[in-house]
């Protein structure tokens, strides 16, 4: 085994070993776990940076590939199977940067059973590496659920207000778009003659024996139900907020962060492309639930004074455009939504920590209870400027270029301009909301309620410990905003290698060589606008 593949099998089990370890045997030596936690998190934040760096973005396949085939499921096709593409990589790196930065804050913090919350969140970081890592789709499956149950548990023993029902209310809705999205997965294990259940042997399935379009459609339809309730998609959307909010810090950081991506990655890397018609046909349909997410939850979003509140819905107002991107059905889209997908992982986790700093200053996360923190907190109010200006998506940062290329791909089709001019009203919405907190928190006169508060406590400016996982998140924003090039070349490789039966005019679809697709699609479904010309007119060209 080299050291690249240690490097990504540690990033998994280390976090997970030592959680174990904390959990087993240091429950009430608070010093040496904390000791241990540095361990769970620092290694898989090396180990990300690491192996993005090395990856040769030109390869389409995967890379630091590691195969264990003898797991006793190998009759049905399961092996555990890791690896890195131009896909999963920039996510796996955010994915140790983000997990750095919410350990640190954990261990920072004075929160109650703190060997346990370690412990918890350790196994919360291996969960969120091994999804990513995964070629094969049972285990990306199963390390979903592993980083998802100790989400329940800490915000049952560590949230805020209304934290029983609040967990319990994210238990049912998670849990039902697990089982929906499981149910895709079996039909797809079940439906395609595959040696193993893995994306690049399904693939290859699909593309050489076909599949139907109508079973295209029905497949597609359960995974974008069941990711979309994941992902917060309206409007399965209302547990996000509410979650966000009673959630503790570092919790906050690396669901919204990091794990709510898992809906997404799962529609970039399995869904359209393995089911291209499928995608066609949903996608004018997605495309509009992804305006409501932007439109309507940012209006929501505008009228919250809770800044957790406003973070959470804010979060998912800016899923919206990642669905925009895939309901377009093109390589470019789907690219521009990888993109920010890691783009707004590092932003909204940025925007959670620095919202729990300001807690800690004020007392108090109601807006209209704080104000004038930017005299005694310049630094704090830099950082939050920063943090607000890239969710807005300023140049500069990575959201941008995220956010810039969706409405690129939305233009390539004259069908989406209405589509593409609403969704551009969302970049005001998220000014307002942004630059409103901004005036709230650091400017304007003290609020009574912060004046009483600074009689008790003293309010003072970011300290060395709070600096340093704040900057390891602002960091790669503004590499990705500053150097785009630096992580779109190897999503761009990916993607264009998995989106050939999408871009190739030739294609037919997944659909075996009797069912030809313009047949099948145009005649099959008449009145059925797909919302995407240029699709049209290839299925039209192959007559």
């Amino acid at each position: 085994m080299t050291f690249d593949q240690l490097l990504l099998l540690g990033a998994i089990i280390v976090p997970a070993a030592i959680g174990i370890i904390i959990l087993v045997f240091f429950m009430n030596d608070h010093t040496r776990a904390k000791q241990l936690a540095w361990i769970a998190f620092s290694f898989p934040f090396i180990a990300g940076i690491f192996l993005f760096a090395g990856l040769d973005p030109y390869n389409d396949g995967y890379s630091y590939e590691i195969l264990f085939d003898r797991m006793g499921l190998q009759a049905l096709g399961i092996t555990f199977h890791l690896g890195l593409n131009g896909v999963s990589a920039p996510l796996f790196a955010m994915a140790g940067i983000v997990g750095f930065s919410a350990g640190f804050a954990a261990i920072k913090s004075q929160a109650d059973r703190i060997s346990l919350y370690l412990g918890l969140l350790a196994f919360m970081q291996a969960g969120l590496m091994g999804l990513f890592a995964s070629v094969d789709i049972f285990f990306y499956y199963l390390f979903h659920e592993f980083a998802l149950i100790p989400t329940f548990i800490m915000i049952g023993l560590w949230g805020g207000r209304d934290r029983r029902s609040v967990a319990l209310e994210i238990t049912i809705y998670l849990t039902l778009g697990a089982l929906i999205s499981l149910g895709g997965l079996v039909a797809l294990n079940v439906l395609v003659e595959a040696p193993k259940f893995d994306f690049p042997s399904l693939s290859e399935a699909i593309l050489s024996d076909g599949l139907g379009v109508g079973t295209q459609k029905k497949i597609f339809a359960l995974l974008l139900f069941g990711f979309g309730i994941l992902v917060a998609l309206f409007p399965f959307h209302t547990w996000a907020p509410r979650g966000y909010e009673a959630a503790p810090t570092s919790v906050s950081m690396l669901h919204a962060g990091v794990l709510k991506k898992f809906g997404l990655y799962g529609l970039v890397q399995l869904a359209i492309p393995l089911l291209p018609a499928g995608g066609i046909s949903w996608g004018p349909f997605l495309l509009w639930l992804a305006l409501c997410n932007i439109l309507i939850v940012g209006a929501i979003t505008i009228s919250q004074s809770n800044l957790k509140s406003m973070i959470g819905n804010g979060s998912v107002m800016h899923m919206g455009y990642c669905f925009l991107g895939l309901g377009v059905c093109s390589s470019l889209g789907a690219s521009a939504t990888v993109m920010l997908m890691c783009a707004h992982g590092l932003s909204v986790s940025l925007m959670f920590l620095l919202a729990n700093f300001i807690y800690k200053r004020s007392g108090s996360l109601e807006m209209d209870e704080i104000g004038g923190l930017a005299k005694q907190t310049p630094l704090l109010a830099c950082f939050f400027a920063a943090a607000t200006f890239a969710t807005i998506g300023l140049p500069g940062f990575g959201n941008f270029w995220g956010e810039f290329a969706i409405f690129l791909s939305l233009g390539e089709y004259t069908d989406n301009y209405i589509i593409l001019f609403l969704a551009a009203m969302g970049i005001i919405l998220s000014a307002i909301f942004g630059l409103r907190a901004m005036s709230r928190i650091f400017f304007g006169a003290k609020t009574d309620e912060l004046l009483v508060f600074e009689k008790k406590n003293s309010i003072h400016d970011l300290k060395p410990f709070e600096i340093i996982p704040t900057v390891v998140i602002i960091v790669p924003l503004l590499f990705i905003g500053l150097w785009p090039r630096g992580i779109s070349e190897g999503i761009d490789t990916s993607v264009s290698s998995r989106f050939q039966s999408l871009e190739n005019p030739k294609s037919n679809f997944g659909l075996p060589d009797c069912c030809p697709v313009d047949e099948v699609l145009v005649n099959g479904n008449k009145g059925v606008s797909t919302g995407n010309t240029s699709n049209k007119e290839k299925m039209e060209g192959g007559k």
